[in-house]
Formats: structure tokens, sequence, C-alpha cells
């Protein structure tokens, strides 16, 4: 899938060799959404640190230049704006049963420890496209990067991980557990968590989060 295309062609759904047109809405920087809620809800930036309790600072960095240092700030300012994490990054099709082929996952989001810094973790949205959705399900690269600097964060929740390839470690609370390939966890995202490689390989994992609205 190109993410950068305004349509996309497939066979016709009764199996004709006619192609049909799938029209896609171009990709929007998570920045962008936020702003446009924000507008919609006539929230300044001053207003979204207060109710989210994030810095003004850290607000500037997600919004205005699209780095994400976790996923928790992200969701605190979805509970803020009456939406859920997903809605940042839907493309509003609403598909059911939503299918994505493993060669069309797209990149939707990417966690840096700062705006010059590498990637630590890169996000691969396996929901979006189904709008009526109540988990955020994702594939998601767990660079070495991911290992230097462990961020607690927590927020309302439950996170569910299966390991796919690499090792793969999860701080919770005052525990720190390793798991391999195959492994799974299933937590409270309430409790401080973070996870990362263990190491310096990238590993890979299915996660699955729940945010009641």
């Amino acid at each position: 899938m190109n993410p950068n295309a305004d349509s996309l062609m497939r066979p016709a759904a009764d199996g004709n060799a006619k192609m049909e047109k799938i029209d896609f809405m171009k990709t929007e920087k998570v920045g962008q959404r936020i702003r446009k809620f924000m507008a919609e809800k006539e929230l300044s930036l001053e207003a979204l640190a207060e109710q989210t309790g994030l810095e003004p600072g850290v607000l500037t960095t997600i919004v205005e230049d699209d780095v994400y240092p976790s996923l928790g700030p992200l969701l605190k300012i979805a509970r803020v704006l009456g939406v859920r994490l997903g809605t940042f990054l839907d493309d509003q099709i609403g598909s059911d049963p939503l299918v994505i082929r493993r060669q069309d996952r797209k990149q939707e989001l990417s966690m840096l420890r700062g705006k010059d810094r590498p990637v630590a973790l890169k996000f691969y949205s396996l929901g979006s496209g189904k709008s009526d959705r109540h988990m955020d399900p994702f594939y998601v690269e767990l660079l070495p990067e991911s290992e230097k600097s462990k961020d607690l964060s927590s927020h309302e929740g439950e996170e569910f991980i299966v390991v796919y390839s690499g090792r793969v470690e999860v701080t919770y609370g005052t525990e720190v557990y390793e798991l391999d390939a195959g492994d799974s966890i299933y937590y409270n995202s309430i409790v401080p968590h973070y996870v990362s490689c263990k190491g310096a390989q990238p590993a890979a994992i299915y996660a699955v989060l729940y945010i009641p609205r």
C-alpha cells in the first residue's frame, strides 16, 4: 500500500477481470489531527496541558513536531479530547471485517527519545480503517534505542502483548519480565510500565490496547 496515494486499484468484488478504484484519505500526521480536535473543542495548548497533566513543552513536541516519547501522553490527549487513540490514525473507511495483508501494513507512529534522536519503536496499526473498534491492535518493532532510556508511563486500560521475534523486556511497576518469541503478557496499564527490546538485537511484538472511554 502506498500511503501517499489518493487511491488504489483492486480486482472487482464480483470476480471479473475489471478493476475497481478504492479511494483513501491522504495520510495526515498525528499532530495535525490533534490540532483539529483541539480547534473543535476550542482548547489551547495551555488548557490541554492542564487537563492532561502534561508539560506544555512535551505537548508542543507532540503536536507541533510529531515526536512521541511513548504512547502514554498520546492516550492522555485522546481522553481529554474525547476520542480513542485510533482516531488519530483512522482513515475513516469503516471496513468490517477489516483485513490487512502483511505487505500492506503502514507505519503509523514512531517513538523517539527526542526530536533528533534515533527511532526507538515503530508502530504499525492493524485496526486503522475499522472506525467502530474498541481495541487498538498494533505490530510493533522494538529497536535497540528503546533499551537506552526507560521512561515508565501509565494510563487507564489494558494491554496484551505477544512476542513475535527477538527478546523483550517489560518493566511493570517494580517488576521486570523478560520474554522470548511466543511468550505473552497481559496487564492493567494504569500501573507504570515500559516495553523494550532486550539487548542489541531488534525485537517485534503484536500488541492490543484497550482504553475505556
